[in-house]
């Protein structure tokens, strides 16, 4: 195994430039309740870090109870008035949001890559994709359609409609802080609910900036409130508990959703669950080896490989895993590290030293095992929490880093022999998020959809995620879906009423 080195790594601009420093200025530092920024109950504050450095950004109040009772307060208020808004208003206010992030789409970018980490060419791809649910539910909104009929018997009519489920709690991660505040916000808006959200707080301060802007495009009171904190439990859990709270939308590990279904339970509180993955990478003999590790740079290296969609397994068919093993790690190479608003950067760092330890030790622990590094292998000196781009062959089942989501840009390879045996393996698995198959054979293609345990298949594709399609797993990836025409169902409740036969005399 390689060891830890700088020859990946260029020296790091300093933060705090003079764009960066207005962009900061610009972000709003207080909780957003009923319309107001205002400062915590507490009037205590958090740090926000920058990842590639370690310096303070910005410090941002931190909500307690006190303060999510009074977001909530303010979503519970404002339900009904913003319910009775037509559907055509709300879909306009999204549309100008959507126009809004767009225009300020370099702003937006930045302050994720400062605050995140990614490179500013995959922040601006997600200031693309998280604009898109914006535009995507802004159309939806009109279309929550009900439907009315004959009974079977002839002797009644069935009136079917859609209503708001009501006020929203939405929690989101750090790793997307754009998107998965608009794919949660998004929907929520179109179908008349009101919500709050609790922002990641390694990352809140994207949330900030959207909720900001929000508020530019018309929003009125109450019906967006935020409330980023450093004490998630005690802030968000007297809201759960809470009669006025219809729905919890929750992204995160599955080890946290666990506990928040079971809160959830004493009130019979709807929720929508996105957790952890643990995807397989399925690399076929018939492949076409150069687009599959095209893919599979794609598949791992998004976000850093801090994606519940990054490809954590990948298994290859026993007669082209050299090739593929080999020409994946000359590509691997190539990733230089740095801060995200560098040149030559195209791996930032992972979120921060915990994340870059556990990443650490899952390749240790494989190492330990009989893995081989044939790319990478360890942390990258200096300031930040970089990790080299890692390629481990010789992976061998039973391994912890083919069970555990690994979080980083680190890609175990596993060979199998038979399409049987790449499924057995590829279901071996608590978790059922997404998978990703490479092969020419159209019929082994539906085959693997039918038989793959998984919410999501990307087939010769490296990159699933579209705001029109359906995001969810199975197992324990979660429950409900989000994007696509199902996801605005998720905050709407059918109601059926019964009219009396009006032939009756």
């Amino acid at each position: 195994m390689s060891s830890p080195t700088t020859s990946l790594r260029q020296p790091a601009a300093s933060s705090g430039s003079g764009p960066e420093n207005q962009l900061l200025a610009s972000v709003p530092t207080g909780l957003l309740i009923n319309g107001e920024w205002r400062p915590a109950a507490s009037g205590k504050t958090f740090d926000v870090e920058d990842p590639a450095t370690g310096k303070v950004l910005l410090s941002i109040a931190d909500a307690g109870p006190e303060d999510g009772k009074a977001a909530l307060d303010a979503a519970a208020a404002a339900q009904d008035s913003w319910a009775q808004v037509p559907a055509r208003a709300r879909g306009e206010i999204l549309r100008r949001a959507f126009e809004m992030v767009t225009a300020r789409a370099e702003d937006f970018a930045l302050l994720m890559t400062m605050e995140m980490g990614k490179p500013l060419a995959e922040a601006r791809g997600e200031v693309t994709y998280g604009a898109e649910f914006l535009r995507w539910f802004s159309e939806e909104a009109v279309r929550a359609f009900g439907r009315y009929s004959v009974s079977p018997d002839g002797k009644s009519r069935l009136l079917v409609t859609k209503k708001p489920v009501g006020p929203c709690l939405l929690i989101t991660p750090w790793n997307f802080p754009l998107a998965m505040a608009t794919r949660k916000i998004a929907p929520a808006v179109a179908a008349g609910c009101t919500s709050v959200l609790k922002p990641a707080k390694l990352t809140p301060l994207t949330s900030q900036l959207f909720a900001a802007v929000m508020q530019e495009a018309g929003l009125p009171a109450g019906v967006l409130n935020v409330i980023p904190t450093s004490t998630a439990g005690a802030t968000t859990g007297p809201l759960i508990k809470d009669s006025r709270l219809r729905k919890l939308s929750f992204t995160g590990s599955t080890e946290v959703g666990r506990r928040l279904l079971s809160d959830a339970s004493e009130t019979v509180l709807r929720t929508s669950m996105e957790l952890g993955g643990n995807a397989p990478f399925v690399v076929f003999e018939d492949a076409d080896i150069d687009a599959a590790v095209a893919g599979a740079m794609l598949a791992k290296l998004r976000n850093m490989g801090e994606a519940c969609t990054a490809a954590n397994r990948f298994l290859v068919h026993e007669s082209v895993a050299a090739e593929f093993a080999e020409k994946f790690a000359a590509k691997m190479a190539d990733m230089t590290t740095g801060r995200g608003t560098e040149a030559h950067s195209k791996v930032g760092p992972l979120i921060d030293a915990k994340s870059r330890d556990k990443v650490h030790e899952l390749v240790t622990d494989a190492v330990a095992s009989g893995a081989v590094a044939v790319a990478g292998g360890g942390p990258v000196d200096g300031p930040g929490y970089f990790y080299q781009p890692t390629i481990l062959t010789g992976v061998t089942e039973g391994t912890r880093i083919l069970s555990e989501e690994i979080f980083g840009p680190v890609a175990p390879i596993i060979t199998f022999t038979t399409e049987d045996d790449a499924i057995r393996l590829a279901n071996n698995t608590e978790y059922g998020l997404v998978a990703y198959v490479f092969t020419k054979d159209l019929n082994r293609g539906i085959r693997m959809g039918e038989r793959l345990e998984t919410g999501m298949l990307g087939l010769n594709a490296g990159v699933v995620s579209n705001a029109a399609a359906p995001f969810g797993g199975v197992k324990q990836s979660g429950l409900g879906r989000e994007g696509g025409l199902e996801g605005i169902e998720e905050y709407l409740y059918t109601q059926y009423i019964g009219i009396a036969d009006p032939y009756a005399v």
